[in-house]
Protein backbone atom coordinates (compact mmCIF):
# COMPACT_ATOMS: atom_id res chain seq x y z
CA UNK A 1 0.00 0.00 0.00
CA UNK A 2 1.47 3.31 -1.12
CA UNK A 3 0.29 6.69 0.05
CA UNK A 4 1.22 9.56 -2.25
CA UNK A 5 1.79 13.00 -0.76
CA UNK A 6 -0.39 15.76 -2.13
CA UNK A 7 1.12 18.95 -3.51
CA UNK A 8 0.09 20.95 -0.45
CA UNK A 9 1.71 18.43 1.92
CA UNK A 10 4.86 18.43 -0.19
CA UNK A 11 4.89 22.25 -0.12
CA UNK A 12 4.63 22.32 3.66
CA UNK A 13 7.44 19.79 4.03
CA UNK A 14 9.61 21.76 1.59
CA UNK A 15 9.05 24.97 3.55
CA UNK A 16 9.91 23.24 6.82
CA UNK A 17 13.07 21.77 5.31
CA UNK A 18 14.06 25.17 3.95
CA UNK A 19 13.52 26.73 7.39
CA UNK A 20 15.69 23.99 8.90
CA UNK A 21 18.42 24.68 6.34
CA UNK A 22 18.29 28.40 7.17
CA UNK A 23 18.65 27.61 10.87
CA UNK A 24 21.55 25.28 10.03
CA UNK A 25 23.24 28.12 8.15
CA UNK A 26 23.01 30.36 11.21
CA UNK A 27 24.20 27.56 13.49
CA UNK A 28 27.12 26.81 11.17
CA UNK A 29 28.30 30.41 11.46
CA UNK A 30 28.18 30.30 15.25
CA UNK A 31 30.07 27.01 15.43
CA UNK A 32 32.66 28.15 12.89
CA UNK A 33 33.30 31.29 14.92
CA UNK A 34 33.55 29.39 18.19
CA UNK A 35 36.06 26.89 16.80
CA UNK A 36 38.07 29.45 14.79
CA UNK A 37 40.78 30.05 17.44
CA UNK A 38 41.74 26.35 17.64
CA UNK A 39 45.49 25.79 17.90
CA UNK A 40 47.55 22.68 17.26
CA UNK A 41 50.53 23.21 19.47
CA UNK A 42 51.51 26.83 18.93
CA UNK A 43 50.19 27.03 15.35
CA UNK A 44 46.76 28.48 14.60
CA UNK A 45 44.75 25.95 12.56
CA UNK A 46 41.48 27.56 11.36
CA UNK A 47 39.96 24.26 10.22
CA UNK A 48 36.48 25.58 11.03
CA UNK A 49 36.81 28.04 8.13
CA UNK A 50 37.28 25.19 5.67
CA UNK A 51 34.45 23.21 7.22
CA UNK A 52 32.19 26.26 7.06
CA UNK A 53 32.88 26.60 3.34
CA UNK A 54 32.04 22.95 2.66
CA UNK A 55 28.92 23.02 4.83
CA UNK A 56 27.68 26.25 3.20
CA UNK A 57 28.03 24.72 -0.26
CA UNK A 58 26.07 21.68 0.89
CA UNK A 59 23.39 23.85 2.50
CA UNK A 60 22.99 25.89 -0.70
CA UNK A 61 22.85 22.69 -2.75
CA UNK A 62 20.16 21.20 -0.50
CA UNK A 63 18.19 24.46 -0.42
CA UNK A 64 18.21 24.51 -4.23
CA UNK A 65 16.73 21.03 -4.34
CA UNK A 66 14.05 21.95 -1.79
CA UNK A 67 13.33 25.53 -2.85
CA UNK A 68 11.89 26.84 -6.06
CA UNK A 69 14.74 29.01 -7.26
CA UNK A 70 18.13 30.55 -6.75
CA UNK A 71 16.69 33.15 -4.36
CA UNK A 72 15.52 30.52 -1.93
CA UNK A 73 18.77 28.61 -2.37
CA UNK A 74 20.64 31.63 -1.04
CA UNK A 75 18.68 31.82 2.24
CA UNK A 76 21.03 29.51 4.23
CA UNK A 77 23.99 31.58 3.06
CA UNK A 78 22.26 34.81 4.12
CA UNK A 79 21.58 33.24 7.53
CA UNK A 80 25.26 32.26 7.77
CA UNK A 81 26.29 35.85 7.00
CA UNK A 82 23.85 37.23 9.58
CA UNK A 83 25.29 34.82 12.16
CA UNK A 84 28.79 35.97 11.22
CA UNK A 85 27.76 39.62 11.65
CA UNK A 86 26.17 38.85 15.02
CA UNK A 87 29.47 37.37 16.16
CA UNK A 88 31.33 40.50 14.99
CA UNK A 89 29.38 42.69 17.40
CA UNK A 90 31.05 43.08 20.77
CA UNK A 91 29.37 42.09 23.98
CA UNK A 92 28.38 44.39 26.83
CA UNK A 93 31.86 44.26 28.32
CA UNK A 94 33.58 44.79 24.99
CA UNK A 95 34.26 41.07 24.53
CA UNK A 96 34.58 39.89 20.96
CA UNK A 97 34.16 36.38 19.60
CA UNK A 98 36.19 36.99 16.44
CA UNK A 99 39.86 37.90 16.64
CA UNK A 100 41.02 40.94 14.69
CA UNK A 101 43.46 39.05 12.46
CA UNK A 102 43.73 37.03 9.26
CA UNK A 103 41.58 34.15 10.55
CA UNK A 104 38.44 36.28 10.57
CA UNK A 105 39.01 37.36 6.98
CA UNK A 106 39.74 33.75 6.02
CA UNK A 107 36.49 32.59 7.62
CA UNK A 108 34.52 35.26 5.77
CA UNK A 109 36.13 34.49 2.41
CA UNK A 110 36.11 30.70 2.62
CA UNK A 111 32.66 30.64 4.19
CA UNK A 112 31.02 32.78 1.49
CA UNK A 113 32.91 32.53 -1.80
CA UNK A 114 32.47 28.82 -2.66
CA UNK A 115 28.74 28.97 -1.92
CA UNK A 116 28.41 32.17 -3.99
CA UNK A 117 30.10 30.42 -6.90
CA UNK A 118 27.59 27.57 -6.61
CA UNK A 119 24.72 30.09 -6.53
CA UNK A 120 26.05 31.76 -9.69
CA UNK A 121 26.25 28.34 -11.34
CA UNK A 122 22.62 27.64 -10.41
CA UNK A 123 21.60 31.04 -11.78
CA UNK A 124 23.50 30.49 -15.02
CA UNK A 125 21.96 27.04 -15.46
CA UNK A 126 18.48 28.50 -14.93
CA UNK A 127 19.16 31.26 -17.46
CA UNK A 128 20.35 28.75 -20.05
CA UNK A 129 17.26 26.61 -19.47
CA UNK A 130 14.98 29.64 -19.89
CA UNK A 131 16.84 30.63 -23.06
CA UNK A 132 16.54 27.18 -24.55
CA UNK A 133 12.84 27.04 -23.71
CA UNK A 134 12.30 30.41 -25.40
CA UNK A 135 14.06 29.20 -28.57
CA UNK A 136 11.92 26.13 -28.93
CA UNK A 137 8.69 28.15 -28.97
Amino acid sequence: MTIAATDSERGIVDRLLLALLVFDGFLTALLAVLFLPVHVGSVAMPVSALLAGVVNVLLVWCARSVGSGVGQASWPLVAWFVGFLVCLVGGPGGDRLLPADWRTLLLLAVGLLPAIVVLFKFGADAAVTRGQAARTR
